[in-house]
């Protein structure tokens, strides 16, 4: 506007002639911008036309960063605007903002001008109520309650040993990656089977449904070992429900009524994994166990191995040490018969033998007690030489901390510092104006040598 002002005020010779076409070339040709002046103007139009502004809304994609700003999204029925709130802001807020709550904020609007995006710069906020979605989260909560799904003593214990684990998620999520890892390393021997599902949308619950009632099926009619549903013959012990975290929004579909349902039907312990740690949702409450996040869950069903392996060789020791305790046992019965039906050369014969074996279990005894012996002594010498040398070490750190110390104490560091000794002619330290007079002669130690002055 202020180019076309420009054109129409040539002299009053000239408007006759050149005025209407150069009006015409103004609307023609619109300004060229430069980007980062256009965003500097809309800025300073909002700026101008609208700031302060507060605004009523749900938040949406809460997160706060390490440095302390909290970036979100207010939104309502029929639009939905970027925020930002800056730490010395975030500081003074009186509760901690989450997805869902309905708040009412002020600040400023603003072009953040990197990315050429609208932005509220948030200055103060409040809640101002719950937001529709929190608000039918809560009703449901409430509802199902009531009609007892959540019953504590309604869950099942999950099993050490499960035969099987079915898990339900999507094939492209990052939860399904964690959890078949997690099994992967902790029971690789225990075959697991996939129920793809949506996890996200309007037609995540009928599919999250359905790949249970899939899951359903195998504990009840097939006994084989085949992690492939197709095959029909998987038996699964626990369920394992997952999916990354999220906004409010996008973790929706585990608050579906239908799927609560059809969690609380499962024939076998369900454990959900959805999310991170603080968040919840109904198919938490519903399920026979709630994990932090979706690795958890499957640590949740899946003892490790390793465990398991020590129980068994532990078993494995006291079976093989009864077997032999009972074959001593048996055996020596049968000497004290054989003794009493037998001739005097089968008693020696038996003395003999039982001779025999006493020397075998001196021999074991001696050998196991010098191995033990041995170990303890290695022990011994290698804790002596980790002690020894932790000795050694705090008294070097103590000697480097007491040359420190004197360091810090020599007075050279002071005359470096721009200092000076004062002293009479008999050696004698000045530390007053008082203690010299006019006249006598003054030696003054400098950091990199002496001056001789005299005093006025």
């Amino acid at each position: 506007m202020r180019e076309a002002d420009s054109d129409h005020d040539d002299g009053p010779g000239q408007g006759a002639d050149f005025s209407a076409p150069a009006a015409s070339l103004s609307r023609a040709v619109p300004r060229v911008w430069a980007v980062g002046a256009l965003c500097r103007a809309v800025a300073d139009t909002l700026d101008a036309r609208f700031n302060p502004v507060a605004v009523r809304g749900e938040i949406t994609g809460f997160s706060r960063a390490a440095s302390g700003h909290c970036y979100f999204s207010l939104k309502d029925a029929t639009g939905q605007i970027r925020c930002a709130m800056f730490r010395r802001a975030a500081s003074l807020l009186s509760f901690n903002p989450r997805d869902g709550e309905l708040v009412e904020v002020r600040g400023k609007l603003g072009v953040y001008e990197q990315r050429g995006d609208l932005q509220l710069v948030v200055e103060s906020m409040q809640k101002a109520g719950q937001g529709a979605l929190f608000e039918q989260f809560l009703r449901l909560k409430a509802q199902l309650e009531s009609e007892g799904l959540f019953d504590p003593a309604r869950k099942r214990e999950i099993p050490l040993a499960p035969r099987g684990i079915g898990v339900v998620t999507s094939l492209g999520a990052a939860a399904l990656h964690d959890v078949v890892s997690a099994l992967q390393r902790r029971v690789p021997h225990i075959p697991v089977v996939i129920s793809p599902a949506s996890v996200q949308g309007a037609q995540a619950p009928a599919e999250l449904c359905e790949a249970l009632s899939k899951l359903y099926l195998l504990p009840r009619h097939f006994k084989g070992l085949q992690a492939d549903l197709t095959d029909k013959t998987a038996p699964i012990d626990v369920i394992l429900l997952v999916r990354g975290g999220g906004s409010l929004e996008d973790l929706w579909a585990f608050n579906d009524e239908r799927l609560a349902r059809t969690i609380v039907q499962s024939p076998v312990p369900v454990i959900s994994g959805v999310g991170h740690e603080t968040d919840f949702s109904i198919a938490d409450f519903c399920a026979d166990l709630r994990a932090p996040t979706p690795t958890a869950a499957a640590e949740l069903c899946a003892a490790d191995r390793s465990t398991w392996l020590s129980a068994v060789s532990l078993m494995a020791q006291r079976l093989q040490s009864a077997a032999h305790d009972t074959l001593d046992s048996q055996a020596q019965r049968l000497d004290i018969a054989a003794g009493r039906i037998g001739r005097p050369s089968d008693v020696v014969g038996q003395q003999r033998l039982q001779l025999q074996r006493l020397a075998m279990a001196l021999s074991h005894q001696t050998l196991l007690k010098t191995q033990l012996l041995s170990r303890h002594f290695k022990g011994l010498e290698q804790d002596l030489a980790l002690k020894t040398q932790d000795a050694l070490r705090r008294m070097h750190e103590r000697t480097l901390r007491a040359e420190r110390s004197l360091e810090l104490l020599n007075p050279q560091h002071v005359l470096e510092r721009g200092y000076a000794l004062l002293q009479a002619d008999n050696g004698q330290v000045i530390s007053s104006v008082h203690a010299v007079t006019s006249g006598q002669p003054i030696q003054a130690t400098l950091a990199d040598g002496t001056l001789q002055l005299t005093a006025r």
